[in-house]
């Protein structure tokens, strides 16, 4: 009797484990951020088991109110989630398939939802102003910008000009150029924040450092130069 009952449920426990769809999130753990977008790609491939309806796998990104059909392109699903001003978001798979025995089965993966890092963009390393002519009254004026894109706004909250080396003439040469602007700058998410400088010699260079309170940039240095063209 007790081996009726094993050859009886056996089909069943072969059905059963015959009917699954294997999802393999494949979307990279973290993304430079791209504000002009603000689109990143997520991807997934799916293994189905041989009870799996060909063709009946369905896979969506959920997150953030987000629901986001994957499209099939070959072995993988694709589709491109949407977010701005953050500094990650959280993902998670939702399959949906038709099997040969049962109806509609649906998972998620992973259980629990991963969080996407996004990162700052660089933030100028170099800027150049042209100083040809005459000392404008003032001296030669320029402007380095600086945009952040993970918060949803940033404050420049102070920045002075280091010299480039100890070397005296490097001295000299960062002495020359003095900061304009007035602190804090508030920047919103996307927006350029400028920051303006005044040379009062022709050849001044030196080194920008900002200070921020955004968490992931709190200091920045941005090589500076005004020279004739």
């Amino acid at each position: 009797m007790l081996k009726l009952v094993r050859l009886t449920l056996l089909p069943v426990v072969l059905v059963l484990s015959g009917c699954d769809a294997q999802v393999h999130d494949e979307t990279p753990a973290e993304y430079t951020a791209n504000h002009d977008i603000g689109m990143y790609e997520v991807k997934a491939t799916v293994a189905r088991d041989a009870m799996v309806t060909p063709g009946s796998v369905f896979l969506f990104a959920l997150g953030n109110n987000q629901r986001v059909p994957l499209t099939q392109e070959g072995p993988e699903y694709r589709g491109l989630y949407s977010v701005r001003c953050q500094n990650s978001f959280p993902l998670q798979i939702l399959a949906e398939w038709k099997t040969q025995a049962f109806s509609v089965r649906k998972k998620l993966v992973p259980p629990q939802p991963r969080q996407i890092k996004l990162t700052e963009p660089p933030l100028a390393y170099e800027a150049s102003f042209d100083a040809s002519g005459k000392e404008p009254k003032g001296g030669w004026v320029g402007t380095v910008q600086y945009r952040f894109v993970t918060v949803p706004s940033a404050q420049i909250t102070a920045a002075r000009i280091d010299p480039s080396s100890e070397a005296p003439a490097d001295v000299k040469a960062a002495k020359a150029v003095s900061v304009l602007t007035r602190f804090p700058v508030v920047a919103g998410c996307g927006d350029r924040a400028e920051i303006r400088l005044a040379a009062a010699d022709a050849h001044a260079h030196g080194t920008l450092v900002i200070d921020t309170d955004h968490p992931a940039v709190p200091h920045w240095s941005t090589k500076v130069e005004f020279a004739p063209r």
